[in-house]
């Protein structure tokens, strides 16, 4: 069978839904994103996973970026990573008229490169890194530790703490059949909870993960990481353009 050219794939793929969110509650940033500002021109935009929305909210605050504004595509399309690049594709194309500089707040999030391909493609940059798991930890470090022995390790963030049985325990099936548990995961050994911001509950909850997935647990406060040094320093060039 003859393999169908680009304009086809592009007329069969569904149409591009914007981001219709205007809620930070994390059941609406995995349903629905988060909707663009109205009418912004001459500034800078950052096109997110709706998983990191609060954590883009809070170092634009922290850092003084108020010449950066946000939409976030659905934290949900992380369990179709095949699906990201073609969001991600349509929202540059959507917005790209409307403001100076265009940034993509994803690292590859399993699209096997192709993401990245698509933002050189494009002219536009996105967080260095193979997920958020390493950017939050800083590349180098994550990569070290998965050398010395983590690569065993199942991690969690604040939003996948948050979202834990939407993002894992339902779509694995263990709400309907708990005997899976050791199928899924009897190849992991620890859940590593990286924490953005210090809350106890939310380490309480973290740790109710792993004691229902059967793993030892490790807790290490990352805060932001290198996604934060990464937006000052697509500021300043924001600034010198």
């Amino acid at each position: 069978m003859a393999r169908k050219g680009r304009a086809a794939r592009l007329t069969e793929r569904a149409a591009f839904v914007p981001p219709s969110g205007r809620s930070l509650d994390t059941s609406s940033l995995a349903e629905q994103g988060l909707a663009a500002p109205e009418n912004k021109t001459g500034r800078i935009l950052l096109i997110g996973c709706g998983a990191l929305a609060r954590e883009i909210l809070d170092i634009k605050e922290k850092n003084g970026l108020d010449h950066m504004d946000l939409t976030c595509l659905p934290a949900k399309l992380h369990l179709y990573p095949d699906q990201i690049v073609d969001a991600v594709e349509d929202a540059v194309l959507k917005h790209r008229q409307s403001y100076d500089r265009i940034y993509v707040v994803y690292a590859d999030c399993g699209t096997g490169g192709a993401l990245a391909r698509l933002c050189e493609r494009l002219d536009v940059e996105l967080v260095p890194g193979p997920h958020c798991y390493a950017f939050f930890e800083g590349n180098d470090r994550f990569a070290a530790q998965a050398e010395a022995g983590e690569i065993t390790a199942f991690y969690l963030t604040d939003f996948l703490v948050k979202q834990f049985d939407a993002f894992v325990w339902r779509p694995m099936g263990l709400d309907r059949a708990p005997e899976l548990r050791d199928m899924i995961f009897g190849n992991y050994t620890t859940i590593v909870y990286q924490s953005q911001v210090n809350d106890p509950a939310l380490l309480a909850k973290a740790q109710d993960c792993a004691a229902r997935m059967g793993l030892d647990f490790v807790h290490r406060h990352t805060g932001y990481g290198e996604l934060e040094t990464t937006f000052t320093r697509w500021a300043g060039e924001g600034a010198t353009a």
